[in-house]
Parts: structure tokens; C-alpha cells; sequence
């Protein structure tokens, strides 16, 4: 039900800095280390002497070392040495292509043939100096599908995130959904309206007067395999809007890395990037707080909405107007499974 021949984020690099990190993708078990001169490693996270989990062990000079008997582990998934033993004749287990890149660590949990770093997607405010980046990471029980329709369906957040990011305006402004490719885009431009909490914190966080009359957008971009980017901003209202100069805007991306651990569970790397007083570390740190606290609201409602769907799962959906993102992502994904599948 998830698409393998792709790139997802496994995890952050401070996560693995000094040890091994298991951690299930794509119903897949992985080990994840730094193995030597630094690079990531992915192995299967299974030893083979007696399948005890490689995460368990430790990382001495490179080398992976199981935490059962002390077999030691190369990068290509070959044993290296055990404690009294030889170990020519022991089986590998997988290694699996990874990327440290972007700020985060990438896993190919599919055919290791198809695996190309220029089919990863290029992050150009993750290489910017322009640009500050701050985010975070929740595991969630439910559906990756079930997150990529929250993220392009926005009229959720006129509920969810009343205090903070929610207005009536979002759902009285109508949406356009649009394909591009595999790319499906949602936008919604709301004009002359108040900016909410948090959007009125930005504006100060960008030095502008947040009592003033605003125009507000999120565009929404979902590209495979579970990947959601969000432009969203506001500027003061008539100098242009998306379009404003800089002046008069903050505006910024929401990140969303989508990674399904099982069929009904998550890895879900959050974040924003800004493009406003990107060396403020202040307002970083006050901006990533308030995502945290967004992207929390939600964590409950899916888990609940995924357990009404597991208890009750031959019931229809109603698809309406505001849904028209999320299908059409579906329909993307739906594609790719059955090319995956027919290969």
C-alpha cells in the first residue's frame, strides 16, 4: 500500500551521531549507523548469527557490532569478524541505499537497482544561507494516506487549530486543485482578511504591524511518494499578496516528510522553512514551538479517525469539493503502486 521504489526520510542526523537506530519503514526493519569516514549506513536489523536485533548493539571504529554475541557488521551487509569464529560461510543480510542529505537521512526501501540520488527531490532552502529551517518529528498511529489528505485539505484547520492558525475565511474561500505530472497542487488565496495568532506572530517576527488587514495563501504540493510542501504566508493586504514584495510579507514552507512505518503508522517529519530574519534563532526556536503545537492538534484526531476507519472498514467516504487534493494524490499514489506492482 506504499510505493518502495522511492526516496523517504528515515531520520535526523543527530539521531544516529553516536549509535544505531532501529527503525521500521515501509513494514521494513532497519539499522540505521554511521559506519566509517562518518557516512550512513542501512542495513537490515537482523543479525545473522541468531536474528537478534543489530540496533541493540554498538558502532566501534565503523563497525557494526551486534549487542548479543559481538559479530561485527560491514556496510555492504557481509559479516566482518565474530569473537572465535569464522565467518566466511555466514550469510549477508540487505544493505539498503541511503543519502544523508538536506539536513535529514534518506532510505531507498525498495529494488536497490532503482535507486537514484537525482530521483531524490532538491531542497533549495535547505541549501540557502537566505533560509532558517526548524522542526521536529511524531511518530502518529495511522495511514501515511490519512496525513497526506489532512495536509491538502486546510479547511481542518478553521477546527483543529482554532487558536492558532484557524479562521472562517479558510473555509469560506473556495480551493483550486490542479496536476502537474505526479505533482498535484491545492491553492487557496484568501484576501483583505485578519491575520490569526500565529501568522500575527510571524508578522512581528518580521517586523511588520500585525493589527492591519492581511491577504493570506497556502498552496499545498504533494509529490511522491508522501512528500507535502506548503507555501504559506501573509502580506499586507493590496500590495500583491503570494506576489507581495518581501517588505510586506512573511511567508514560508511548511515541510511535511510523510514516512509510513506500517500500514496504519507514521514517522512524520515537520518543520518550516523562512526565508524572513533567517539568522534569528529566537524566533526559530518560537516558530518551531508553535508547529509543534499545531502539528500536535492533529496527532489525536488522526489516531482516533484511523481507528473508526480499522473498526469500521467497508464503509464508504464522502469526497467532497474540499477533499479534491487528497484524491487526487491518491490517484497519483494508486498509479504508482500498480506500475510497481505489474514490474
Amino acid at each position: 500500500m506504499f510505493p518502495k521504489n522511492a526516496w523517504y526520510v528515515a531520520c535526523m542526523p543527530e539521531e544516529i551521531d553516536d549509535k544505531p537506530l532501529g527503525r521500521k519503514i515501509c513494514s521494513e526493519a532497519i539499522v540505521f549507523y554511521r559506519g566509517p569516514d562518518n557516512v550512513v549506513a542501512a542495513l537490515e536489523d537482523f543479525c545473522p548469527h541468531r536474528g537478534a536485533p543489530l540496533s541493540l548493539g554498538s558502532v566501534v571504529e565503523g563497525k557494526l557490532v551486534c549487542g548479543y554475541h559481538g559479530l561485527e557488521m560491514g556496510c555492504d551487509g557481509k559479516t566482518i569478524a565474530m569473537p572465535g569464529q569464522r565467518v566466511r560461510g555466514f550469510p549477508a543480510i540487505r544493505a539498503y541505499p541511503v543519502i544523508e542529505r538536506y539536513g535529514f537521512v534518506w532510505v531507498w526501501p525498495g529494488d536497490p537497482a532503482q535507486a537514484d540520488e537525482a530521483k531524490l527531490h532538491r531542497l533549495e532552502w535547505a541549501e540557502s544561507p537566505e533560509w532558517a529551517y526548524g522542526g521536529g518529528l511524531y511518530h502518529i498511529g495511522c495511514d501515511y494516506r490519512l496525513m497526506i489528505d489532512n495536509l491538502m485539505d486546510l479547511t481542518h484547520e478553521t477546527y483543529v487549530h482554532a487558536t492558532s492558525i484557524g479562521q472562517p475565511e479558510i473555509d469560506e474561500t473556495p480551493t483550486k486543485t490542479t496536476t502537474e505530472g505526479d505533482e498535484v497542487i491545492t491553492a487557496r488565496h484568501m484576501e483583505n482578511i485578519m491575520a490569526p495568532p500565529f501568522w500575527r506572530m510571524a508578522l512581528r517576527g518580521n517586523h511588520l504591524a500585525d493589527d492591519v488587514p492581511v491577504d493570506r495563501w497556502q498552496i499545498c504540493r504533494f509529490t511522491p511518494p508522501s512528500h507535502v510542501l506548503i507555501e504559506v504566508g501573509v502580506a499586507h493586504a493590496g500590495n500583491g499578496g503570494y506576489n507581495a514584495d518581501a517588505k510586506f510579507k512573511a511567508s514560508s514552507i511548511v515541510v511535511d516528510f510523510i514516512t509510513p512505518e506500517t500500514e496504519t503508522s507514521i514517522w512524520y517529519f515537520w518543520g518550516m522553512a523562512r526565508n524572513f530574519n533567517p539568522n534569528d534563532k529566537a524566533l526559530t526556536a518560537s516558530i518551531r514551538e508553535g508547529q509543534a503545537k499545531i502539528f500536535g492538534e492533529d496527532l489525536e484526531m488522526l489516531e482516533r479517525q484511523q481507528r473508526n476507519l480499522s473498526a469500521h472498514p467497508h464503509r464508504a467516504l464522502l469526497k467532497l469539493n474540499i477533499d479534491s487534493g487528497g484524491v487526487q494524490s491518491r490517484r497519483v499514489l494508486d498509479r504508482i503502486l500498480a506500475a510497481e506492482s505489474a514490474s
